[in-house]
């Protein structure tokens, strides 16, 4: 196993964002009413955030870390350490955290790189994040997490639209004596075509074909250029590799789940996030859901989870919780973390 420990670092304040639009799977036309209702009742998604065309992750984060910066919450200059994480960046090249240095008036002195993760993207993130500013001698981090991934996807492929939801997030890192995170943080890149958009990159390049809708399942239509998801190797994925990861997390750091005030897991479906809820034997309780009215927000979700669930709760109580993000790539993990006093701005809808 991939186990790691950060020492003297905290989170000190979180903020999530997401488009003003919301939209209703029950009024949704490509599935019919028995279909609709179901999906509901079994994933657990009743409504879904889309971002107007010209909003991007990046808009979305940095509406989130101008929200901080207005309120005090962290000072334009401490940023010593940017990284924004995302699957839908604004452009191939350059690399998006470039643009937002300079867009949120950052100093020269910033480190800024994208990390191209979805759904573990914000565990690996606080890895990276924090591993960086232990070894720097001032400053902050400034993580910036969030996807639109209704804008890579077909209008018309029932697999995958009720599902996915856009939202950006903006978390800020410092160093305090004491406090640890402890990761478990795995790969498996022999299922990478479980979750991929196939056309548009580097191995199979843009053509005019990768723009041509065509029936790929019964009822399904996308383009190259669309991400495809195969939903029963994706559920049988996580029943088989998140509960292990976060059972042997716990064995390493020797903790026992009655300590874990809250596990946050990647908001991808209540059917399967109840089985592992189950399989970890954890109570209803401790285990917070934001998909019903926030959807499947990939790397944002957990962010948007603790600011939606748990804001009170983390500006006023110490907690000691357990992340769990798992999906593209394979790529899968949990880290195990204290808060105090965090700094939660309410969820901010982007017009």
């Amino acid at each position: 196993m991939a186990f790691s420990a950060v020492h003297h670092i905290t989170l000190d304040a979180l903020a999530a964002s997401v488009p003003a639009a919301s939209e209703d799977n029950l009024e949704l036309t490509i599935l019919n009413e028995k279909e609709r209702e179901l999906f509901v009742k079994t994933v657990g998604i009743r409504y879904r955030r889309v971002a107007a065309n010209g909003i991007t992750a990046a808009d979305l984060c940095a509406a989130c870390a101008e929200d901080l910066f207005s309120k005090n919450a962290v000072q334009r200059s401490d940023v010593k350490v940017l990284i924004f994480i995302s699957q839908t960046p604004d452009y191939l090249i350059p690399n998006t955290a470039s643009l937002l240095q300079h867009r949120l008036g950052l100093a020269k002195d910033c480190i800024a790189f994208d990390i191209n993760l979805g759904c573990s993207g914000y565990v690996y993130g606080l890895n990276v994040a924090a591993s960086l500013l232990a070894n720097m001698n001032t400053g902050k981090a400034l993580l910036l997490v969030g996807d639109v991934s209704t804008a890579v996807i077909s209008k018309r492929d029932k697999s995958v639209v009720p599902l996915f939801s856009d939202a950006g997030s903006a978390t800020v890192l410092s160093k305090k004596a004491g406090e640890a995170m402890h990761f478990n943080l795995q790969t498996d890149g022999a299922e990478f075509d479980d979750i991929i958009i196939p056309e548009g990159g580097m191995r199979n390049r843009f053509s005019e074909k990768s723009l041509c809708e065509t029936e790929r399942e019964s009822g399904n239509y996308r383009a190259g250029v669309h991400m495809q998801l195969n939903g029963i190797r994706i559920f049988n994925f996580a029943l088989r590799e998140v509960a292990p990861n976060i059972q042997q997390l716990l064995t390493e750091v020797q903790y026992n789940k009655e300590q874990i005030d809250y596990f946050v897991f990647h908001q991808a479906n209540k059917l399967m996030l109840e089985s592992v809820r189950k399989k970890l034997d954890v109570p209803e309780h401790k285990v917070p859901y934001s998909l019903f009215d926030f959807g499947n927000t990939s790397s944002a979700s957990i962010p948007v989870t603790l600011v939606n669930n748990l804001r009170a709760e983390l500006t006023d109580k110490k907690l000691q919780l357990l992340l769990s993000g798992f999906g593209v790539g394979l790529s899968w993990g949990s880290v195990l973390l204290k808060t105090e006093n965090v700094f939660v701005s309410p969820v901010i809808h982007v017009a």
